[in-house]
């Protein structure tokens, strides 16, 4: 239940729909400015510049002002979200929200690629020090550590972290926690609620839902939002307000397209695991998939991600001949899709090797089945 006692779903529906921004239709409208416009040198002057005030078109518009209100109605706890124009730009901004130089941050061994690279490159060059940890053990935090990112489940091998024993341990040694939890969504694992001070979301995706859009958010508790909203004003970063529209579009259904993505994920993933040429199961629903007994405890659901071993044929062969999943970037769209998961592990080895990442999309899940198996046999 959100703040308001209404369920996720209602707040998917009626969130950031205030009147005042809406007038007398059902959507906010598309709101495309650079300029605003004042009466006086006055007006302009005494604008304060804050959300749900004009003043300049890259600080917003009522278009991104009913986003961020309904995600952050989807957070019991926090105070605000942040927009910033990709799911990588919410976390690089997050992360330069909360370190200084000769601060270290704690990452876990399985992040997104992209967020390593930013951590090894720019981070290192700021005097930021990244420490990696096998995402099924948190090391001991050191003098310097100021920060501990989580990606639960790992958006390529699935580990899901113990995310409730880790805030708790943040917040006595006075850390602070950032979580990508684009996987779950706030309907399947209320971030902010579980002690995170920091959700973040490529929205890009289940948000979205219809591949067209790049977006990423940011919902922070009171004690970080003013300087995560300021970080993000000040790095430039600015939200196509079409993108907005987009997810707020998006959002509406978010909670009907997370229901079916479980269901089909879940049956082509049952279908897979009897096949003699599959191995592991990185489902965080399966019992083999490290952390299953948090995934269990701590969520709501499962959604239409997730990796499994090919014990035996030639893995670019097999994705090569599907017809029905697409080989691409992204997923959390309405198509299915399947890509080689090659981890970025270092500290820890992959749970598995020889992984193919499949998200399973909303088309009929007996026709997915069907592609699957014509290419295990081409690829036999």
């Amino acid at each position: 239940m959100s703040e308001t006692g209404k369920g996720p779903a209602t707040g998917l529906v009626h969130g950031g729909r205030r009147k005042a921004w809406r007038g007398r239709i059902v959507n906010p409208p598309v709101e495309r400015a650079s300029t605003v416009l004042f009466d006086s040198v006055a007006e302009m002057e005494s604008s304060p510049g804050e959300l749900g005030s004009y003043r300049y078109g890259r600080l917003g518009t009522a278009t991104h002002w009913a986003l961020s209100e309904a995600l952050t109605e989807l957070e019991p706890g926090a105070a605000g979200t942040a927009l910033f124009p990709s799911g990588l730009a919410a976390i690089t901004s997050a992360l330069l929200t909360v370190l200084s130089p000769g601060d270290e941050l704690l990452a876990p061994d399985n992040v997104y690629g992209p967020t390593r690279k930013f951590c090894n490159t720019m981070l290192r060059r700021f005097g930021v020090a990244t420490r990696y940890y096998d995402p099924r053990t948190l090391p001991e935090p050191g003098p310097t550590t100021r920060a501990i990112l989580l990606e639960s489940p790992g958006s390529l091998t699935m580990e899901v972290q113990d995310i409730p024993a880790i805030t708790a341990l943040a917040r006595k040694l006075g850390l602070v926690t950032l979580l990508d939890n684009t996987w779950a969504t706030p309907l399947l694992f209320p971030a902010i609620a579980a002690g995170v001070d920091i959700s973040i979301l490529a929205a890009t995706k289940y948000v979205g839902g219809h591949a067209d859009l790049m977006l990423g958010t940011a919902t922070a508790t009171p004690e970080h939002f003013e300087k995560l909203q300021a970080a993000a004003w000040e790095l430039g970063h600015a939200v196509s307000p079409d993108d907005a529209w987009l997810a707020s579009r998006g959002l509406r259904t978010m909670a009907i397209r997370l229901k079916q993505h479980e269901e089909n994920a879940l049956k082509v993933a049952h279908w897979l695991r009897e096949q003699p040429e599959v191995g592991l199961m990185l489902h965080p629903a399966f019992p083999d998939c490290p952390g299953h007994e948090f995934w269990k405890r701590d969520f709501k659901g499962s959604s239409g991600l997730f990796s499994f071993e090919l014990k035996q044929g030639d893995r670019t062969l097999l994705i090569d001949s599907l017809k029905l999943f697409g080989i691409g970037y992204s997923w959390g769209g309405f198509e299915s899709l399947a890509t080689p998961a090659d981890g970025y592990c270092t500290v820890s080895a992959p749970p598995a090797s020889n992984l193919i990442r499949l998200h399973v999309g909303l088309e009929d899940t007996d026709d997915l089945i069907a592609d699957l198996a014509s290419a295990l046999a081409i690829a036999r």
